[in-house]
């Protein structure tokens, strides 16, 4: 006999399966979500999310995380952001899981005991994937720690408007060899002032030749080459090596031509100097090759355009090259074991040689692996580049093949100490050749306006004054 029962029981069971399906799929596991703070501009901001996008649909989808990317505008703000969410003050943002910085940023959040050592998550095998001086930036400490994990990294080169370059070259002979050097620079900076001179009427009326973005790297690794390290940072203690005979040449090499007017700086960016006629070359990153002026345009009637050539950063005469490390890297912070292991999950992804050179290259920065940091993997990627950008790649990875890669440890207020010192050459260089170009106009020879800048009692007291004053940042 058929039970009666039966059709109720099959439906209670539908039922029962039905909200166990369910079930199932309500307690999926929710995914991992990281936060990445960065100041990127531009294209490679542009790469970056694209990036982004990439990973969450391919390896992150795979291993349920989510990457979330915030842009902070500048490095400043993104460093002013991330102190503030540290230091939980009112109205801040929650702090990110991971972050674009440098180490002088990731050492005052260390500080706070907010930093994670990414050296546990990387085996020996993935470590010698990386160019060592790249990872030997983020030890903070020197003691094998990483808490700064590399991503794109730059150096410098030298920027020549090869146009205007080319007449200048013809009538005194110059040729670019003589830009190996930095004495060379500064003798081909003293003919072309005299050469732009003659060529008018008025008198101390010539162009300068050179400037330099950041002079602070001149000065540290220009001191680096001839064996000193101004800035000597050892666990967290800055030792000064301020010997006096590097420092004159340092002086003599970029004061003495500055107030002479060989040298010059005059709007935000060397490049914005070029682009107005001001300048004919210097020094900048790799990553500003994108800036160099197509044209340069004297008044709002007169332009012309111009072609770069694209050098080596000069050296000093008879010393081993020391080529400027820059670039920020990413910084993890305190979180849950799963977000810090999501956070080196997409490190690494991020980092492998097709993301690392489709990120880096198209912009100037090199990649961080040995696999990627080279011509022919760049040239396999199949990625288009410019003429410009492959003699800036070019150039750039011949510097990190060839020459010593310096940048300095990090230690409290160490990038105030490197403004301190920056800034006491550029701003006594820019306030005494405003001087004698006031005196110029007043009717005195070169000779007799600059003399007083040019003596070695004049010198010492600058150096003692600098020197004091980067005493305070020393352990």
């Amino acid at each position: 006999m058929r039970s009666r029962f039966r059709p109720l029981v099959s439906l209670v069971l539908s039922a029962a399966l039905l909200l166990g399906c369910v079930g199932c799929g309500g307690s999926a596991k929710a995914p991992t979500t990281i936060t990445v703070w960065n100041y990127y501009s531009g294209d490679l901001l542009s790469s970056f999310n694209a990036l982004v996008n990439q990973f969450n649909a391919t390896v992150g989808k795979e291993k349920n995380i989510v990457v979330e990317s915030f842009n902070q505008g500048s490095v400043t703000d993104l460093e002013a952001n991330v102190l503030a969410a540290a230091q939980g003050k009112v109205g801040a943002a929650a702090l990110p899981n991971l972050y674009s910085g440098y180490a002088d940023m990731a050492y005052d959040l260390d500080l706070l005991g907010e930093v994670v050592d990414l050296a546990p998550y990387l085996t020996a095998k993935e470590k010698a994937a990386y160019i060592d001086g790249f990872l030997a930036e983020g030890d903070l400490m020197n003691n094998g720690e990483l808490k700064v994990f590399p991503v794109a990294k730059s150096t410098e080169l030298l920027y020549l408007n090869a146009t205007d370059w080319a007449p200048f070259a013809a009538a005194t002979g110059v040729t670019y060899d003589d830009l190996a050097t930095m004495e060379g620079v500064v003798e081909v900076a003293r003919q072309y002032y005299d050469w732009t001179d003659a060529m008018t009427s008025t008198p101390n009326d010539g162009k300068a030749f050179f400037g330099r973005d950041a002079l602070a790297n001149y000065l540290l690794c220009g001191a680096q080459e001839m064996g000193l390290t101004i800035f000597d940072a050892e666990n967290g203690v800055m030792t000064l090596h301020f010997g006096k005979d590097v420092i004159r040449k340092l002086w003599d090499n970029f004061y003495v031509p500055y107030i002479k007017g060989w040298f010059g700086a005059s709007g935000k960016f060397r490049s914005d100097d070029v682009k107005t006629g001001n300048l004919l070359a210097y020094v900048g990153s790799s990553a500003s090759s994108p800036f160099f002026p197509t044209q340069v345009m004297t008044n709002d009637t007169e332009s012309h355009a111009i072609e770069p050539a694209i050098l080596p950063c000069p050296s000093f005469a008879g010393c081993t090259p020391v080529a400027a490390q820059q670039g920020a890297g990413m910084i993890v912070t305190k979180g849950t074991d799963a977000q810090i292991r999501a956070c080196v999950e997409f490190l690494k992804w991020f980092t492998q040689p097709e993301n690392n050179i489709a990120f880096s290259v198209n912009s100037g920065y090199l990649p961080v692996t040995h696999a990627a940091a080279s011509p022919d993997a760049i040239q396999a990627s199949g990625l288009e580049l410019t003429d410009t950008i492959t003699q800036v790649l070019d150039l750039s990875l011949d510097a990190v093949e060839h020459d010593a890669l310096y940048t300095t440890h990090a230690f409290p207020e160490g990038s105030t100490a490197r403004t301190t010192l920056q800034n006491a050459m550029t701003d006594a260089a820019e306030a005494d050749r405003a001087i004698v170009k006031e005196r110029l106009a007043a009717g005195q020879t070169p000779e007799e306006a600059e003399a007083e800048f040019l003596t070695d009692e004049y010198f010492d007291q600058w150096y003692e004054s600098t020197k004091a004053a980067l005493e305070a940042y020393a352990g």
